[in-house]
């Protein structure tokens, strides 16, 4: 009696073990969640919000990206970095990103924001990301030469500052051959049109890429 219940105990613990193992295969990854934090340049201004490049990057991870990642677009118009400051935390309590995408300081530079105010900004805002958990990586930006040689280097050489300074990804001018294409540019002569998303997302994609874990 006793051998007998030793066997059907032997038998119900393989099975449980069994169905353990085919349910740990059949629950897909988590998917690694990447959040845009920009101004007009990634919240797609004048354009349809699935022509915009953050919604390009979506359609490529979708078809090439081994793991699920989910997009989420919390650019914002007119946004500045002090503004960003502010929002950032509460997007990153709410979507808890593995990545995030930190497109910040052109409307800065169009304002004549000092270079020391937004260089902290940057750093604050890298520094609230990886406190919540995720890898960063800075987008930079050029202002028109029309501001003037000194202030348009030093505002060039704040992200690339705060790159070196917080160790983070850098693309130098994330609208490389796009700014000052006409054919490129929307009629106000600042904001991409539908034509150039695909050149902004080849130009995030070599910096992205190698975060995708």
């Amino acid at each position: 009696m006793k051998y007998r219940w030793l066997q059907c105990m032997k038998k119900m613990v393989a099975s449980v073990i069994g169905a353990l193992v085919i349910f740990t295969v059949m629950v897909p990854a988590q998917a690694a969640t990447i959040l845009v934090f920009g101004d007009s340049i990634s919240a797609a201004y004048g354009l349809e919000a699935n022509a915009g490049w953050v919604s390009l990057l979506q359609q490529k991870l979708d078809k090439t990206a081994a793991k699920k990642h989910r997009v989420f677009n919390g650019s914002l118009s007119g946004e500045t970095t002090s503004g960003g400051v502010q929002r950032l935390p509460a997007l990153l309590k709410q979507h808890r990103p593995d990545i995030v995408i930190l497109e910040l300081g052109g409307n800065d530079g169009l304002r004549g924001q000092p270079p020391r105010l937004i260089a902290n900004n940057l750093r604050r805002m890298i520094a609230d990301a990886r406190a919540a958990g995720a890898d960063v990586l800075l987008l930079g930006m050029k202002i028109p030469p029309n501001y003037g040689k000194a202030y348009t280097s030093a505002f060039e050489k704040v992200f690339a500052d705060v790159a070196a300074e917080t160790k983070v990804p850098l693309h130098p001018f994330f609208l490389e051959g796009v700014g000052g294409v006409p054919a490129l540019m929307q009629s106000d002569g600042i904001h991409p049109n539908a034509k150039a998303q695909q050149r902004l997302l080849d130009n995030a994609w070599p910096v992205l890429k190698p975060l995708l874990k």
